[in-house]
């Protein structure tokens, strides 16, 4: 069971970073499964002159404010 919090997206708009999947290894190499999430915030960027609503992972939104200060 995997508890999703709240209903924010788990989809990068930009990038396309998703969930993954892998293992919780144990000492005793036993093995259970588990998920990284990616850390995804809601953004608000101006895009052609109007305001667009996007879900951005903190790469992402770290990229853009780079971009944002050199132009």
């Amino acid at each position: 069971m995997w508890i999703v919090k709240g209903e924010k997206s788990l989809k990068c708009d930009i990038c396309g970073k998703t969930p993954q999947f892998g293992h919780n290894v144990s000492h005793s190499m036993r093995h259970t499964n588990r998920q990284w999430l990616p850390n995804i915030h809601p953004v608000t960027l101006v895009k052609d002159g109007k305001k667009t609503r996007l879900s951005l992972c903190t790469r992402c939104i770290r990229t853009q404010h780079k971009l944002a200060k050199s132009r």
